[in-house]
């Protein structure tokens, strides 16, 4: 297969008007996505779009046991617009693939317990184990992402070879264990994996625009050890720092109370707060001492703290002394103030309600709009199926100033993220 003939007759597939339409962090990037006889194997159809969307280019190869039980090459096609390797001919298609600097990454989704150990051991007896072979000589990174039964995973053979390949600079996705399965890493890990090991550099990925993003619940001690809070995990405003990183902002993620997994990037200043107080000291020296462009202030901070806290004195009140009344005070309004720092900022405001209607949600929404002088706001009602507190979906209304509304129905966070920021860069005419 001549891979320069390939992509100028596939240059116009209506498959590759997806290329880079979420982020450009992997633009110019060849990733061979080899597939193996696993039930997981339909898994690599969303991985190959996923890496597509962050602007990679996808070369799919197989085994022929795969596409004749698990996966066509007509599906694969069309997936990633560049025809499917399924066998091997005098085009040398292992060599266009995986020789000296003719692909910047090889991975191996899913891969089973029979391709894990021919690879292990120097096999080629299948495109797949050959395109391995020869990316392996010539130093192209290898990725595999292991998918069998768990006993299988377990066995020692198989634990040594997944040792040795890790001990010569083959990086291993571990699968996850359920259901007596070692289950394929999702496909989201796996390229954010790839982004992390081949994506554009945080030297080349600056944009000059800074972002701030407030996220998760702020706490007021009611003494040393109690504090009031509510439940927000911070979803929401970690699914949007993620989209800003792959628009190649520079991004600062204040983070509140919860126990959100975040990811360790380089590419973003994470920030740990506790209290109000602490949000509102940290927003006002982001704000001031480096200047900020858009702010999503998406943080549920506690509307009321304690009135002379025992905090102050580190005791703890003792439940034996019977009753005790506390006041409770108005705590600062961030999203207030954040105008008040500096008027250029493009401020996005959340406000979050429960049980009201529709009509009633969008005017509280557009009333704290104009007292924040906000520029957006999204609005949700967290008593709606699916949008409580942690879930990993949501519903919201979307205002602007000039109160046109656009109603996003149920759906993942991580969506809602995405199009909201579609929408900021519209308005800001950032492409």
């Amino acid at each position: 297969m001549n891979i320069s003939n390939e992509n100028s007759q596939n240059k116009q597939h209506v498959s590759k008007e997806i290329i880079g339409i979420h982020s450009n962090i992997l633009k110019g990037k060849k990733i061979v996505l080899c597939i193996t006889a696993s039930v997981a194997a339909y898994k690599a159809i969303d991985l190959s779009r996923m890496l597509m969307r962050n602007g990679a280019e996808v070369y799919p190869v197989m085994s022929k046991s795969t596409k004749s039980r698990l996966l066509t090459e007509e599906i694969m096609n069309w997936a990633t617009g560049n025809k499917t390797v399924s066998e091997l001919t005098s085009d040398l298609e292992h060599i266009a693939l995986a020789n000296y600097g003719k692909s910047d990454i090889v991975v191996v989704y899913p891969c089973t317990a029979n391709t894990l150990g021919k690879f292990a051991n120097g096999i080629e007896d299948n495109p797949v184990t050959t395109v391995l072979s020869v990316a392996f000589g010539s130093r192209i990174p290898i990725v595999i992402a292991p998918a069998m039964h768990e006993a299988m995973y377990e066995n020692i053979i198989i634990s040594e070879n997944i040792k040795k390949l890790k001990s010569l600079g083959v990086s291993i996705l571990e699968p996850s264990i359920t259901e007596d399965k070692a289950k394929v890493i999702s496909a989201e890990k796996a390229v954010q994996f790839v982004i992390d090991k081949i994506g554009i550099k945080k030297a080349k990925m600056t944009s000059g625009i800074n972002v701030l993003v407030t996220a998760g619940s702020t706490v007021e001690y009611i003494d040393s050890v109690r504090i009031l809070t509510n439940l927000s995990s911070g979803k929401m405003g970690l699914n949007i720092a993620q989209e800003c990183l792959d628009k190649c902002f520079n991004v600062t993620f204040v983070y509140g109370h919860g126990s959100l997994n975040i990811p360790d990037d380089p590419r973003m200043n994470i920030i740990r707060i506790k209290t109000t107080e602490e949000m509102l000291k940290v927003v006002k020296e982001r704000i001031l001492n480096e200047k900020q462009h858009i702010v999503f202030h998406a943080a549920a901070v506690a509307d009321f703290s304690i009135s002379n806290s025992s905090k102050k004195r580190t005791n703890k009140m003792d439940t034996r002394n019977g009753t005790k009344t506390i006041k409770l005070v108005p705590t600062s309004k961030i999203v207030d103030k954040i105008k008040q720092f500096d008027n250029k900022i493009f401020l996005v405001a959340f406000k979050a309600e429960y049980g009201i209607s529709k009509e009633l949600l969008v005017k509280r929404a557009l009333d704290k709009l104009n007292e924040c002088n906000g520029d957006l706001i999204v609005a949700n009602d967290v008593s709606r199926k699916g949008c409580d507190f942690g879930s990993d979906t949501n519903e919201v209304y979307i205002i602007d100033k000039e109160k046109d509304i656009i109603h996003m129905p149920l759906e993942s966070k991580k969506e809602i993220a995405r199009n909201l920021l579609k929408i900021v860069c519209k308005k800001l005419k950032i492409h």
